[in-house]
Order: C-alpha cells, then sequence, then structure tokens
C-alpha cells in the first residue's frame, strides 16, 4: 500500500469534551477549526447546574488527526477530552 493509499484512510470517532473552564473555549474552537474538514457534527450543552458544558465532535478522519484534536483539546485548562472510535473498518 502506497502512502496515498494509506492517507485515504479514515476512522470515525466520537470526541466527548468537559468544558471546565470558559476562557478556554476559543483555544477550543480554533483546534476545532483547524480540522474542521474531518467534522460531520457537533453539539455542545451548557450544563448550567454543574457551571460546565459539554460537547460532542462526530468525525471521520484518519486516526492520527482525531488522536491529535483530542490530545491537543485534553491539554487546554480545565478543558477534558476522549476520543472513542468505531469498530467499522478504516
Amino acid at each position: 500500500m502506497n502512502s496515498e493509499s494509506k492517507s485515504q484512510e479514515t476512522r470515525v470517532a466520537i470526541l466527548a469534551i468537559v468544558i471546565e473552564n470558559p476562557d478556554s473555549v476559543e483555544k477550543l474552537n480554533a483546534i476545532l477549526h483547524e480540522g474542521s474538514k474531518y467534522i460531520i457534527g457537533r453539539m455542545g450543552v451548557p450544563y448550567e447546574k454543574k457551571k460546565i458544558s459539554l460537547m460532542s465532535i462526530m468525525m471521520d478522519g484518519p486516526a492520527d488527526v482525531i488522536s491529535s484534536m483530542s490530545g491537543k483539546i485534553g491539554q487546554l485548562q480545565g478543558v477534558t477530552a476522549k476520543a472513542v472510535y468505531s469498530k467499522l473498518p478504516m
């Protein structure tokens, strides 16, 4: 398999994101914008009772791109991120 074929392999995943620090939202949106061509959809829900926001980002992209985004997001102050991948073949 050549590198061009390999670059076409994608995975379907959901990024689960918990935002406890609203000051990190601008940086979070910048990271999401960088990977926007792989984003299928997104949903964000503020949870006022706990003063947090919950987001789910549905993606179809290379596993390394999804993993990198999740890692960058998880490094933001007061933000937790976890990627869950489908079991579909690549």
